[in-house]
């Protein structure tokens, strides 16, 4: 039995849903999502709770998956997606140029990564930024793709991690 399938959602004021052509839309204060409806799965709207229904047992395994889409999709257009990285280590910091994000982590030139249509950038500081969207997952894999530019290592914990990220800190070579 999925549980996460069977949950109702409820619509917030200002954002409507609708399914046409076995596509979902998603519109909202922060902007328009869409999400091609997933095999064998029904969504009947009634007022502003949706419920979804699957036809077989064979959509059993994506009657979770598509509840947490919309869900996502809902969240995003009213409230919108952020993620907070910092850089640790000197000389490494964070820059923004135009649509690029410039990031110095240790190497002999700058690393330039293209940021994303939909996705906005923005600088605390030298070593610390912020990236916002509405598409939780464009938002969580940039940010994973600029953390994979230096991971943290954890012996002085220099690197690129998240803000509420704790490193396993270890311990150094003992002196002979």
């Amino acid at each position: 039995m999925s549980r996460i399938g069977n949950k109702i959602i409820t619509v917030p004021e200002g954002v409507t849903v609708t399914e046409e052509n076995g596509e979902v839309l998603v519109k909202g204060p922060k902007g328009e999502l869409k999400q091609v409806m997933l095999k064998d799965i029904t969504m009947k709207q009634e007022n502003n709770e949706i419920t979804l229904e699957r036809k077989n047992e064979s959509a059993k395994a994506m009657h979770g998956t598509m509840n947490a889409l919309i869900t996502n999709m809902i969240q995003g257009v009213s409230k919108g997606y952020e993620k907070t990285l910092e850089i640790v280590g000197v000389g490494y910091r964070f820059n923004v140029q135009g649509k690029n994000l410039v990031i110095n982590a240790g190497y002999s030139h700058p690393v330039e990564m293209k940021v994303p249509e939909g996705l906005t950038v923005e600088i605390n500081g030298n070593n610390e930024i912020t990236i916002k969207g509405i598409d939780k997952q464009l938002v969580g894999e940039f940010a994973a793709n600029v953390r994979k530019v230096r991971k943290p290592e954890p012996y002085k914990g220099k690197g690129i991690r998240y803000k509420d990220e704790h490193i396993r800190r270890k311990e150094g070579k003992k002196a002979a």
